[in-house]
């Protein structure tokens, strides 16, 4: 499956758990770390895990490797690493605070209602 099928079913998995202001990053071109970042925003940790929770499952189910996770316990922020797509799964405090948005402004910015 290609990178922007698993950027889009993970964008999908987010809207099924009500993520907030989803996005899909294309930073295909701008730096070799991934071709797409997913990033959305829950309102407390068990929203954060139930997004991320859901995002596993449904690319599990389309055969789509988890390779790394990072920061289920806290839920402040979960990252998801699937090699070409990295899933950003934060509370709103923290995706305010580090901002990826800003840091990665060269990249095209997907809304994930128009997926």
């Amino acid at each position: 499956m290609d990178a922007a099928r698993v950027a889009e079913l993970a964008a999908r998995a987010v809207g099924e758990k009500k993520g907030l202001d989803p996005v899909i990053l294309d930073l295909r071109g701008i730096t070799l770390i991934a071709d797409y970042f997913v990033i959305a925003s829950g309102t407390s940790a068990t929203q954060v895990q139930a997004i991320a929770g859901r995002v596993e499952e449904l690319l599990e189910a389309a055969g789509v490797k988890l390779l790394h996770r990072e920061g289920w316990d806290a839920a402040r922020w979960i990252l998801l690493d699937y090699g070409a797509v990295v899933v950003h799964i934060f509370q709103e405090e923290e995706r305010r605070f580090y901002d990826l948005e800003r840091l990665w402004r060269d990249a095209r910015v997907i809304k994930i209602d128009a997926v």
